[in-house]
């Protein structure tokens, strides 16, 4: 990796697995500033796995004092990713923090009235806007509360092109026991964020962890989520020469994980990882030949199916980090990951693996996270919430691209 200029821009990350709250809030920050080298904290992300939940309003509270002013932002997870580590299952607290000088951070506060079928989506602060146009948003969201989809739908529509990434807080098994957190206080539903302007770039890794077989067909006859034909054959044809196209190892694997890619920018002279949008597939009729899958399609849509195992999203991950590190000119500085809960061991084998590859790909820099319920971030330039996914978001100096 080139050298790069001096950077303004600082970050860090500290992981607490006390279960004890009492006196973490100062500990934490004396900690992040030491790491920051810097008192001047302006944006915090507090990630806790669900042992905390019951006593986190008042920890967060000393939190966002111990921080004199930064703007707090957290969540509870299914687990929790520090620096180095992943804990899928312990008690385990992570406290990231950035310098980011110059740059314009705009709160956001969003809840979704189902009696009504609309949002409130409210900033906290006292800029009705942000002077410049956002470069990102960073977003929180509890899942028995935000349908989040919509959500991203409504972003997109006011901040067209702007990339989402983020994930949806877990630990919870239903409404009111997932914690969000924004400003030194914690709610149990709705989203949270961060619209972030100014020198700063943000980059984004999506690794849905799966790859592709056989042939890419063109949808030529189907409603809604429902494919009838496929190149002009039933699309269960096309589904089993695919399959049949497999090795014996691979057609056990894709009893269970079978899925489709769905290419989103249909102008590209041709596909490569990072341009299908996976879903499941989720049933077959025989007598009809249709499949089903979970998402809308619309004929003249390119397709095709993608088998997802521990080693192909561990090729994933490791191919798209690594064309990142060709890409960039400058090195990333900080980072923040939202690993799916269905990742980690059972889906690995091993402990750690995200974490793991994002430091052997990309050095030791400060990184936090947690294990989600679904996984926020774009396929071309549209906004989804994805499973089974890795997403990224990379903070680095702006500087061009290596070509």
């Amino acid at each position: 990796m080139p050298a790069s200029r001096s950077s303004t821009l600082r970050f860090a990350s500290v992981l607490l697995r006390s279960p004890a709250l009492r006196e973490a809030a100062p500990a934490l920050t004396r900690e992040a500033r030491t790491r920051l080298n810097q008192d001047r904290i302006d944006l915090a992300f507090l990630f806790c796995s669900p042992h905390y939940a019951p006593r986190l309003e008042e920890f967060v509270e000393s939190l966002a004092e111990e921080l004199s002013g930064a703007l707090l932002l957290g969540c509870t997870g299914e687990g929790v990713i520090g620096e180095s580590e992943e804990h899928e299952r312990e008690p385990a607290i992570a406290l990231w923090t950035a310098h980011l000088p110059q740059v314009e951070l705009l709160p956001l506060r969003i809840t979704f009235a189902s009696d009504l079928d609309r949002f409130a989506i409210d900033s906290p602060s006292t800029v009705t806007q942000l002077p410049n146009r956002p470069g990102s948003i960073i977003l929180l969201a509890d899942p028995f509360t935000t349908p989040v989809q919509e959500l991203l739908n409504i972003l997109a529509e006011q901040h067209h092109g702007v990339p989402i990434v983020g994930g949806l807080a877990g630990g919870g098994r239903g409404a009111g026991e997932n914690r969000l957190i924004l400003a030194g206080q914690a709610y149990d539903g709705g989203a949270v964020g961060v619209m972030m302007a100014g020198p700063v770039t943000i980059e984004t890794i999506i690794s849905q962890g799966c790859r592709p077989i056989g042939d890419r067909y063109v949808v030529t006859r189907a409603e809604q989520n429902v494919i009838h034909e496929l190149g002009g054959k039933p699309a269960l044809q096309r589904l089993q020469a695919s399959f049949d196209s497999l090795d014996e190892h691979e057609r056990r694997t894709a009893h269970r994980a079978l899925h489709v890619g769905i290419v989103i920018d249909e102008h590209r002279a041709h596909f490569e990882r990072g341009d299908f949008l996976i879903r499941n597939l989720i049933g077959a009729d025989q007598a009809t030949g249709s499949i089903a899958i979970g998402e809308s399609v619309r004929e003249g849509q390119t397709i095709q199916f993608h088998l997802r195992d521990g080693r192909t999203a561990d090729e994933d991950l490791n191919l798209l980090l690594a064309a990142y590190t060709r890409r960039r000119h400058l090195p990333p500085r900080g980072a923040l990951l939202f690993s799916c809960c269905g990742r980690g061991q059972g889906l690995f084998g091993v402990p750690h693996h995200d974490i793991t590859v994002l430091r052997t790909r990309l050095g030791t820099i400060p990184t936090a996270g947690f294990f989600a319920q679904g996984e926020i971030g774009p396929v071309g330039e549209k906004n989804f919430v994805h499973g089974y996914t890795a997403s990224i978001a990379l903070f680095s100096e702006p500087g061009r691209e290596s070509g």
